[in-house]
């Protein structure tokens, strides 16, 4: 009869989670047994950036992805980054160590007491097992979970465990298969078809959700047959439309207030692939001015059902794309050209402005770039800058919470290894997922970390002003240099301090991790 541990490892083989992504213990060391040839194991040094690594990873490929941690101690240092890939729908399956089943009890050390509470209610499901023998089973749940909440989801395993015989009813969990399907039904697609068509002036809002899904080209499609404006969804982790695109007027300000006043003059917002809304600062106002109607479509029931205003359809928004876009008429006039780029703002002194940065990025990198970035402060500077025209360019930290800009980066050049990736990380970010650059440097990836040095944490200054306390100790971190913490690690890094010796250095593609420290202005989100 198989091990617990072969059923399982058979079991993620033939779902093709293979990747590991983890930070090993003692309790974690009997799964990690006997790993089959065909997995590749991801070390980081720290949970958190272990998590963020597997975050932008599983972002990138699109699928869900194996994270393996330690007891209590490693679990709770990855609940941080854990918010992030929350936020961002990112389907981990995080399998944690245990002790012995009879140490639990007495709570022996690198026990793990009620574990599945532990990560609730961050995690979309959680659980430890009752016996060995339904460990299988579980694994199974925990990877169905994930893929359809969307949501990281966490299991305990007593190290035991994995030795045990599987027992006969573990061997149907290898042939499991779960598939959700979502379109709208007739009614449903009729009245929504009747509200769009209907309306005199819709507006579109649509989320990362939509990038995530692969549908960046079909947003563009149903924009054009509307003929009217697009914004993306406040607090926004994935870019869906481009940028550029004559229709598109930004990211949505994360405000109740100035959110509404983006609304006014609109009958109809058609909200796809998106929660309504991600507030972030406390602006108060009405949700939506008077004569607006709201409706959200979006597959996160969750998301629907905790929305403040506005009626909801539960459906695929691709579904909803599809519908849409073959009611309506193609365009009687070609569409408007993109917009050009601005000239960028300079600085005083030796630093550079953010978006002389920017710029470089944006006319040195190959346009199919994919942009991990971590530097909340440069907000204005990055969209006023760049020119992004491709699905998956654009990741962001989508709770708000530092540390996945590096690890991010990692993960998605492991995650896409035909495709040049940047991290672009400010000095205050950066030392969060710092422990990333060893891996990267490990995999060998020719990944690029912009390090933007302002020498404070300038979202907070700007926050200080908003909430009325410019006088917060704690905002200034002089006497960092990363090129020597970067070479400390194994990756090649460089000081630039010039437009010239930046753009230089970003037209050479090493086929090995670097890092470029340029020091910048001040600037602030918005």
């Amino acid at each position: 009869m198989p091990s617990v541990r072969r059923i399982s490892h058979e079991f993620l083989d033939r779902q093709g989670l293979t990747t590991v992504f983890g930070n090993p213990g003692s309790n974690e060391l009997p799964f990690l047994a006997e790993l089959p040839e065909s997995f590749r194991y991801v070390l980081g040094l720290h949970e958190g950036a272990v998590v963020g690594m597997a975050d932008g990873y599983a972002q990138a490929t699109g699928r869900p992805v194996l994270v393996n941690l330690h007891a209590a101690s490693g679990s709770g240092n990855a609940m941080g980054a854990l918010t992030n890939a929350v936020a961002s729908r990112t389907p981990l399956v995080v399998v944690a160590g245990q002790q012995v089943r009879p140490a639990i009890g007495p709570e022996a050390n690198l026990a793990s007491v009620d574990a599945p509470a532990l990560m609730k209610p961050l995690v979309g499901w959680a659980a430890e097992p009752a016996c060995a023998q339904d460990v299988p089973r579980a694994l199974a749940q925990a990877l169905f979970e994930a893929e359809l909440q969307r949501r990281p989801t966490y299991l305990s395993v007593p190290y035991d465990d994995w030795a045990a015989e599987a027992g006969d009813n573990s061997l149907p969990i290898l042939d499991r298969r779960v598939i959700r399907a979502s379109a709208p039904g007739a009614a449903q697609a009729d009245w929504l078809v009747g509200q769009v068509t209907g309306a005199r002036r819709p507006l579109l809002v649509i989320g990362g959700d939509i990038d995530t899904a692969g549908l960046f080209d079909d947003a563009v499609e149903l924009a054009e047959r509307l003929d009217c404006p697009v914004w993306a969804a406040p607090s926004q982790f994935r870019l869906p439309f481009p940028n550029r695109h004559p229709l598109f007027r930004g990211v949505l300000p994360a405000g109740i207030a100035p959110v509404t006043e983006a609304f006014e003059g609109h009958d109809l917002v058609l909200v796809l692939g998106a929660p309504v809304f991600r507030y972030h600062e406390y602006l108060p106002g009405p949700y939506l001015p008077q004569g607006t109607r709201l409706i959200q479509v979006t597959d996160d029931a969750s998301a629907a059902a905790r929305a403040p205003m506005g009626e909801a359809l539960v459906a695929h928004p691709g579904a909803v794309i599809d519908l849409l876009v073959q009611a309506l008429d193609r365009p009687d006039r070609p569409a408007a050209p993109y917009r050009g780029d601005p000239e960028p703002l300079t600085a005083e002194g030796p630093a550079l402005h953010p978006e002389q940065v920017f710029a470089a990025l944006r006319d040195e990198m190959p346009r199919d770039t994919a942009y991990v970035v971590e530097s909340t402060s440069t907000n204005a500077a990055w969209w006023r800058q760049m020119d992004l025209r491709r699905s998956g360019s654009y990741y962001f930290p989508a709770a708000g919470g530092l540390g996945f800009g590096l690890p991010g980066a990692v993960g998605v050049a492991l995650g896409q290894p035909d495709r040049p990736v940047v991290g672009v990380i400010g000095d205050g970010s950066a030392n969060y997922g710092i422990t990333a650059l060893w891996t990267a440097a490990q995999q060998r990836l020719p990944v690029t970390i912009v390090l933007l040095r302002n020498g404070t944490y300038g979202a907070l200054r700007w926050f200080g002003g908003l909430l009325g306390v410019p006088d917060a100790p704690g905002l200034d971190i002089p006497g960092l240099d990363f090129t020597r913490i970067a070479e400390g690690y194994g990756v090649a890094a460089q000081h630039v301090t010039g437009t010239d010796e930046l753009r230089a250095a970003l037209a050479e593609r090493p086929a090995h991790p670097r890092l470029i420290q340029v020091d910048t202005a001040l600037t602030t989100p918005s």
